[in-house]
């Protein structure tokens, strides 16, 4: 008899998911415990896995369904099995009780990553795509064929079909959050830029926050020292990443899970180490690719809490001059003098292009709505496995630092006195100090 595939509960409360991507096309071989499919909900996400190995038949569910739990989604027979005709799933069963059919992580339901969709086979084929591309698609009535990819083993993203036929057809890819002011900026195809240093050891992969770019980490870098090999990653819209329109941080992260895959696919595991969003993002990061990190640490992450200084981020953000930079760049210290008039106008320089501040200041609109943090990472920092380490500053005006104090979890805490939400640049040589203590307790490599 053939094995059915359940949707799964992900957490008590869920009565619908929402099927995200298959990861195995209808005919083709699975492993039990492979990768089967993804599902998502209001609260999380996860990876659900095979129940059984054979081969995969008679799905019912597409990407983009919103299904009941415990509804047959599809059934495996196994190897040499008659696949012969069974009566319809019912739309609705019971809620399963042999939960061993569909295994979801151990640690607990996760932010899905933007894993490959393949399509149905009356809809383009098997091409790699993800779900918001295809559903961008869908709503242009165009067809995926047409569009080249530009994510990872040519996947296509949802930018590469707003900007392939962005000019030809009226794509819509759902509201878009309001322009900053008089300024208009278009989302731009392309993988998320990633750089490297080379050295000795497991490489410590780089997060930045939002606002800034790679370059920020340079006082961190010198005091870590030349050997250190290095993963940097700008996020969407930052340094020389592409600009994206976002609908929220689950979007967001999964953009930085496939850019992730994509720096770290030479690597079996890597240190992650992420400052405020990028904090935020390395702590998602985390939870979805839980074995592929030997260590975390995060600097004032954002995700800990709701309140957050959105006055500070929004000036930093739309300041056009370096005389109106520098005062907002000086909240982000724990003194005044941290933040000098050179460092202020070399900050603008990199800041000249309205485009790029207006990209910047729809994202922060998107992810702080009416000035809060509406993404909650407690839940992520109580599942993590792997040695983690947070590091904030006890003057930080834009995050305090109580909300690392009110997070369930196995970590460490440093609270750093004269140090504000840049401690990586206002007393780098401490915080190499930390991460670099950090790091070597991990593994003999380090």
């Amino acid at each position: 008899m053939p094995v059915e595939v359940i949707l799964p509960k992900v957490d008590m409360d869920m009565t619908h998911g929402t099927l995200a991507v298959w990861h195995v096309a209808p005919g083709d071989e699975v492993a039990k415990g492979a990768p089967l499919f993804d599902i998502e909900t209001d609260k999380a996400a996860m990876e659900v896995e095979s129940p059984a190995s054979g081969r995969l038949h008679f799905v019912t569910a597409r990407p983009g369904d919103r299904i009941a739990v415990g509804t047959v989604v599809a059934l495996i027979f196994a190897e040499g099995e008659d696949v012969v005709e069974v009566a319809a799933p019912a739309t609705t069963l019971p809620e399963p009780v042999d939960a061993p059919r569909v295994a979801p992580p151990a640690a607990g339901a996760r932010i899905a990553p933007a894993a490959p969709a393949l399509a149905s086979p009356e809809a383009d084929g098997l091409l790699r795509a993800t779900p918001a591309a295809r559903a961008a698609a869908r709503r242009a009535g165009v067809t995926l064929a047409d569009v080249p990819g530009t994510g990872p083993q040519g996947r296509i993203q949802r930018d590469d079909v707003t900007g392939h036929f962005g000019g030809h057809v009226g794509v819509q890819t759902g509201p878009a959050p309001a322009a900053a002011g008089p300024t208009l900026w278009s989302a731009q195809p392309g993988p998320l830029h990633i750089s490297h240093r080379k050295g000795r050891g497991v490489p410590l992969v780089l997060l930045h926050g939002l606002g800034t770019d790679s370059q920020s980490w340079a006082p961190l870098e010198k005091a870590l020292g030349p050997d250190r090999p290095l993963i940097r990653i700008d996020l969407p819209g930052h340094g020389r990443s592409p600009r994206r329109r976002l609908r929220g941080f689950a979007e967001l992260a999964r953009m930085m899970v496939e850019a992730f895959d994509e720096a770290t696919r030479a690597h079996d595991q890597v240190h992650l180490l992420g400052h405020s969003l990028g904090g935020a993002l390395a702590l998602a990061i985390t939870d979805i690719r839980a074995r592929k990190i030997a260590s975390l640490s995060l600097i004032a992450p954002a995700g800990l809490g709701p309140e957050v200084d959105a006055a500070a981020l929004t000036g930093i953000i739309r300041a056009s001059r370096a005389e109106s930079l520098a005062p907002w760049l000086r909240r982000l210290t724990a003194t005044p003098e941290g933040i000098s008039d050179d460092y202020a106008r070399a900050a603008m320089k990199r800041r000249a292009d309205p485009g790029l501040r207006a990209a910047q200041a729809d994202m922060a609109e998107v992810l702080f709505p009416d000035g809060v943090q509406p993404f909650d990472l407690r839940p992520a920092l109580s599942r993590l496995e792997c040695p983690t380490a947070l590091i904030w500053g006890r003057s930080d005006h834009i995050l305090p630092y109580r909300h690392a104090l009110a997070a369930g979890g196995d970590f460490a805490i440093h609270l750093l006195s004269g140090a504000g939400h840049i401690p990586q640049v206002e007393i780098p040589d401490r915080v190499a100090r930390i991460v670099t203590r950090h790091l070597a307790g991990v593994s003999p490599g380090g």
